[in-house]
């Protein structure tokens, strides 16, 4: 078994990724949404954890301009616990800041102590409340934002998106 490797998500990883997201998330976004934050989303971007070929993780973020807002991240329920959502944050903070974001935030459920807790480990702190936030169920979301972003790394090249590889009908 290789070791599990972290890039950007390519057309390739829609499929596995919005089956993940199903597999995560009461009111999971589809494929279609997916497809179009690769496609047509020019402030999207989202990691992949990758091994042997299986999506274990994702990650992803809208930024514009020096704000990066953390739309999802995920990791295959069997693979929790081995350090893999810290991986991909701190992977997606960094990506982000070499893009140019200054500080980011994210909404996480009330409920969700553990994520909370990895947030918090990695300098975001609570600045309030969305009342109602989840259509699912009605839980409140805290609202965490992060002004300590990771030095922007000079060196850092943004890995394309492949063409998606289209069939003839």
């Amino acid at each position: 078994m290789s070791e599990a490797v972290i890039r950007r998500m390519q057309y390739r990883d829609v499929k596995q990724v919005a089956a993940l997201e199903a597999a995560t998330f009461p009111r999971p976004w589809s494929e279609d949404s997916f497809r179009r934050e690769v496609e047509e989303n020019k402030v999207a971007r989202y990691l992949v954890l990758e091994q042997d070929g299986r999506i274990l993780g994702y990650a992803g973020a809208w930024v514009v301009l020096d704000e990066c807002h953390i739309t999802n991240i995920a990791v295959a329920e069997d693979t929790r616990g081995q350090g893999y959502g810290r991986r991909l944050m701190e992977s997606l903070m960094q990506y982000v800041s070499s893009l140019g974001a200054a500080w980011a935030d994210l909404e996480v459920r009330v409920s969700n102590i553990r994520a909370q807790k990895l947030y918090q480990s990695l300098g975001f702190v609570s600045i309030g409340k969305r009342k109602r936030y989840y259509e699912d169920n009605g839980e409140d979301a805290y609202l965490m934002v992060c002004e300590h972003m990771p030095d922007a790394d000079p060196d850092f090249e943004e890995e394309p998106v492949e063409p998606e590889e289209r069939t003839a009908d």
